[in-house]
């Protein structure tokens, strides 16, 4: 069993959302809390895996250089607004 000081503005809280009905103990306020924190690492773990994927893809050079990329972009969006090179923002 867990045994937590919460501090006097947390315990409060957890005691109003207990007292609004929203939770039916604070060990379910608590557990909440708990998978909550599980899931946001989740999700840390995996931009993390992403990251590293793709920082170990630029090492390898299998990227595109920014300018290519701002080129493509560039146009793509020209082509959409129907307006030529050159011919202002």
């Amino acid at each position: 069993m867990i045994s937590a000081d919460l501090g006097q503005q947390l315990e409060r809280y957890v005691t109003e959302l207990v007292a609004s009905g929203r939770y039916g103990s604070k060990s379910e306020v608590l557990r909440e809390g708990v998978r909550l924190i599980q899931d946001r690492e989740a999700q840390l773990t995996a931009l993390d895996a992403a990251l590293a994927q793709s920082l170990a893809e630029a090492d390898a050079g299998c990227g595109t250089d920014a300018a290519t990329v701002f080129d493509r972009l560039e146009a793509k969006y020209r082509a959409a607004a129907g307006r030529a090179p050159g011919r202002g923002a």
